[in-house]
């Protein structure tokens, strides 16, 4: 079974685990993140996740978001979100998702996303292009800022409140060069960027199993994907960084370099 056959019969599942959750659930709040939500579903998928890798590919290593780290010494990593977007999907909005991603070394091969409320799967391999529910998708071709929507991720700092006002400040200078800004905060917004709907995104504020799968994603769909300020990813030793605070900003290439431009001038 090739890797990509593999994460979409993974996402048909964990859709329907997460549809037979969505508005039946709540959400409690995580004791070591305040800005963190956590649901029984979102042990469930990942512990359905983790299982059917385990089987399949049962060398590999895994990081989960909420099971952590398990090491098996491979020089491949899957890295999974089981839902991203938890608040939203607590509250019974729609905007969340699962990402997979698999890591050979610290490059990013293959990226899976579902997003089961609108019944998609979007699916990438380094190489082979981004493909939605089987259709190939790519960035949007404008190059007017201007034009376009921006998504912008932000949570609170409740015990940095002045670093908060100064994204929220970087964020209303993008937003006065973009058409306007939306913010489901979650892979939604990321997924709206590779199917050319919304021109760019940023944030502030993600760890790794919110970044492999989008990242192979992005790319494929045409984008760049990049770190907030412009710089290349770093995902050596991943096993290491399941604690690590990654930025980005990911754009068709025209308009990452437009917003790069913004980013650095404030």
């Amino acid at each position: 079974m090739t890797y990509t056959d593999f994460i979409q019969k993974l996402l048909e599942e964990t859709s329907k685990i997460a549809l037979a959750n969505f508005g039946k659930v709540k959400g409690r709040v995580k004791p070591d993140d305040r800005n963190q939500v956590l649901t029984d579903a979102d042990l469930e998928i990942g512990k359905f996740v983790i299982g059917k890798i385990s089987e399949e590919f049962p060398d590999h290593n895994i990081i989960d978001e909420e099971a952590g780290v398990i090491g098996r010494n491979s020089r491949f990593t899957w890295v999974i979100d089981p839902i991203d977007g938890t608040s939203n999907f607590a509250a019974g909005v729609p905007t969340y998702g699962t990402i997979v991603g698999l890591l050979d070394g610290d490059r990013p091969i293959v990226g899976g996303v579902a997003l089961p409320f609108f019944s998609e799967i979007i699916i990438a391999e380094k190489g082979k292009g981004a493909f939605l529910n089987g259709n190939r998708i790519s960035v949007t071709k404008e190059t007017d800022l201007s034009k376009t929507l921006v998504a912008v991720g932000l949570d609170p700092h409740h015990e940095d409140p002045e670093r908060t006002r100064e994204e929220i400040k970087i964020a209303g200078e993008i937003l006065l060069h973009a058409r306007n800004m939306r913010t489901s905060n979650s892979i939604f917004d990321e997924m709206q960027l590779v199917r050319g709907n919304y021109g760019g995104w940023v944030c502030f504020n993600t760890k790794i199993w919110d970044n492999i799968g989008s990242h192979v994603i992005v790319e494929e769909a045409g984008g760049l994907y990049t770190d907030f300020y412009g710089k290349e990813k770093d995902y050596s030793n991943p096993l290491s960084k399941a604690r690590t605070t990654f930025t980005n900003c990911a754009a068709a290439p025209l308009l990452h370099k437009k917003l790069q431009k913004i980013i650095h001038s404030n």
